[in-house]
């Protein structure tokens, strides 16, 4: 896919899902519109998304039983030729079925699988409706599976490049710290201030305890990167500029810790930490290009 297209696929979501009200779009849309029960209805496997708060979805059955469904969802045919797969909406389909409602209106698309999961990646992005940590694996996806850049990645999702690289930066974190990101207990801002931290997970626990703000959770990373051994220190200070560019590049790449050696004229190494088999995977996907 190129730039472009992938230019047109971010501005083009709105009138694909149903968020532009024109009545041009609606009068073209309605050929495509149908009342579908609720039990032919099937999430979308490839959903980033995968936290819906209890909370969240009893405001919208409540929401619903007073006023209806009022944006369609979008969903796609499946093989028997009577059940769907929900491409963006989810979330008012675990509501509706909490609401007792029983046909949801559906704008049916014919798309391929390639394309039910780019648009479910980017919708739930602009609309801001994941964590941090799904957006990162959103973008992870969507470079690994997709050969997007960052850069067309941000004017696809219509962030700045440095948010997208900021945002995979925490895939890096250790498995206890990215949950309490996912949980929602601490922000990606107090998690961006734990990424080069070695004892990530013990520093989100105290960033909980004290209540700190980002601000001052940024301050316990520094004063906890001070504490570390002399000789670590060291190793750190006698690297270029040049190489430390070229780790923070990688690193920001995979949204992963990456380490480069110079040994000079006998060679070196570059070494990529990982902390889940997930991980492991992405790195392998991005050096093989496979799926």
């Amino acid at each position: 896919m190129t730039l472009q297209q992938k230019r047109r696929l971010g501005r083009g979501l709105a009138a694909l899902i149903g968020d532009d009200a024109s009545e041009d779009s609606l009068g073209m849309d309605a050929r495509h519109l149908r009342y579908v029960p609720i039990e032919l209805l099937f999430p979308n496997p490839y959903n980033p998304r995968k936290t819906f708060r209890e909370e969240d979805l009893d405001d919208l059955a409540r929401s619903i039983r007073d006023k209806g469904v009022l944006q369609p969802l979008v969903a796609r045919p499946l093989g028997d030729g009577q059940s769907y797969e929900i491409v963006a909406g989810e979330r008012r389909w675990r509501a509706a079925q909490n609401a007792g409602v029983h046909n949801l209106p559906v704008l049916i698309r014919e798309l391929s699988d390639g394309e039910t999961l780019e648009i479910a990646l980017i919708e739930n992005i602009q609309r801001s409706d994941l964590n941090a940590i799904e957006e990162a694996h959103g973008y992870a996806q969507l470079m690994n599976q997709f050969a997007y850049t960052q850069q067309q990645l941000a004017e696809a999702v219509g962030k700045s490049r440095s948010h997208v690289a900021n945002t995979m930066r925490l895939l890096g974190l250790p498995d206890a710290a990215r949950a309490r990101v996912e949980e929602g207990v601490i922000s990606a801002g107090h998690a961006r201030a734990l990424i080069a931290t070695e004892n990530a997970d013990d520093l989100a626990e105290k960033i909980i305890q004290l209540g700190l703000t980002v601000r001052e959770a940024e301050q316990l990373a520094r004063q906890s990167q001070a504490n570390a051994t002399p000789a670590r220190t060291k190793r750190k200070a006698e690297k270029s500029a040049d190489i430390r560019s070229v780790e923070r590049e990688v690193g920001n790449a995979l949204g992963l810790k990456v380490e480069v050696v110079d040994r000079g004229r006998s060679g070196g190494q570059v070494v990529i930490r990982y902390k889940t088999l997930e991980q492991f995977d992405l790195i392998r996907r991005r050096l093989t290009r496979s799926d």
